[in-house]
């Protein structure tokens, strides 16, 4: 019956099974360890002859819940939720990774997985090759024999280039690769990577999925057979696993995603168009815009086209973060999916780990800001803008 469901109907009522207490909201499960019947019982569930709780770093009944709802709004067989975005980004590489292989990545990515990817990986003996996931053919010329992973985000973190994920897909079986895409801008409400052919799909939690900016955690989408290795070879010895407290709250946060995510996508549409009519702004990055090369798979791969927006400023460095420093209504903060709209400049703040030529390489700009359009009334929002860029 659930598979039937809508995905409106997915994130209220998926993954949950009614407990002894007929307890309508799921019951938090605060505790570290579980207790055995006897000696017999801890050794067989040790041992794997047995299903059952042990220890919360090896699975939680809140946690438990959480990773059957995700799974089952992502299409995928299994899901682990992690204790961050990037705790997910490292447990999805890492079970996939030896020394001396080979990993092919998009040369625009979130900041602190660059930073993985160009100076923690090299630690392991593992090879990267970042390249514009535009250009079909410079992807396929990265593939080496030792290539075992490509990795990318769409849409891209901070500028909103859009990838296409059956292309992206395509070449990863053509190569026998491990296909993995970043989904934490879409949510699986507006994008399902795996129906187009992807292995591992991974979140930032924190983001929209919990919604409410009070969590740091991470989701992780693969078959039964790849959740073992990322489980049970990774995240238990590495032990960046998710609290039940978190669990349960991206779990309440869930619920309200849909509406949530209509109303964010209403707004930004809305402000995308008035940010492109405006000449205090040279170029707008929203996949929304027809203007955008990827607009195209907007209603294909993606259902809408979500509620980050990107832009240049007609300004200088300094002038951009005066911009930022004098707006109302945003608040400066480098997160997204909140409830609240917030403003930030990637050069400085979230793409500061790469040099200025790696920068421009991957198009973030000087006075690129990227903003995260929230909840309140849009007429408000744009309104804040206006003053803004009225200082300029």
């Amino acid at each position: 019956m659930q598979d039937k469901w809508q995905l409106a109907t997915k994130v209220i009522h998926a993954g949950h099974e009614r407990n002894e207490t007929g307890a309508l909201v799921t019951p938090l499960c605060q505790s570290a360890t579980f207790v055995f019947d006897n000696a017999q019982q801890g050794g067989a569930r040790f041992a794997g002859e047995e299903q059952g709780y042990i220890y919360t770093r090896l699975g939680n009944p809140t946690t438990a819940e959480l990773e059957r709802k995700i799974a089952a709004l992502e299409g995928s067989e299994a899901a682990a939720a992690t204790g961050s975005g990037m705790a997910a980004v490292s447990a999805a590489l890492l079970a996939n990774l030896n020394c001396g292989d080979h990993l092919v990545a998009s040369n625009a990515v979130y900041g602190c997985t660059f930073s993985l990817m160009s100076s923690l990986l090299a630690k392991f003996g593992i090879e990267v090759s970042l390249v514009n996931f535009s250009d079909k053919t410079a992807i396929i010329d990265a593939v080496r024999p030792n290539t075992k992973v490509i990795f990318c985000e769409t849409p891209v973190n901070p500028h909103l280039d859009v990838y296409d994920l059956q292309m992206i897909a395509q070449i990863a079986k053509q190569h026998n690769l491990i296909s993995i895409v970043d989904n934490t801008f879409m949510t699986p409400l507006l994008q399902q990577p795996i129906k187009h052919g992807i292995d591992i799909v991974i979140h930032s939690a924190t983001k929209y999925l919990n919604g409410h900016g009070d969590v740091i955690a991470g989701v992780i989408c693969a078959s039964e057979q790849q959740m073992q290795v990322i489980k049970y070879e990774v995240l238990k010895d590495v032990g960046a696993v998710l609290s039940p407290h978190d669990a349960w709250l991206i779990l309440r946060g869930l619920k309200t995603l849909d509406v949530r995510i209509e109303r964010h996508c209403d707004n930004a549409e809305k402000v995308a168009e008035y940010l492109a009519r405006h000449h205090k702004i040279s170029k707008v990055y929203y996949p929304g815009l027809k203007s955008h090369p990827g607009h195209h798979l907007v209603g294909q791969q993606m259902r809408r086209a979500g509620g980050v927006i990107a832009f240049e400023l007609n300004a200088s460095f300094e002038q951009s973060l005066a911009f930022i420093n004098h707006l109302s209504l945003f608040s400066i903060a480098v997160s997204l999916g909140d409830a609240e709209s917030l403003i930030q400049h990637p050069a400085s703040m979230t793409h500061s780990p790469y040099t200025e030529e790696q920068r421009l390489a991957a198009g973030i700009k000087d006075n690129l800001l990227r903003i995260s359009v929230g909840l309140e009334s849009v007429e408000d929002i744009i309104q804040a803008l206006e003053q803004g860029l009225e200082r300029l």
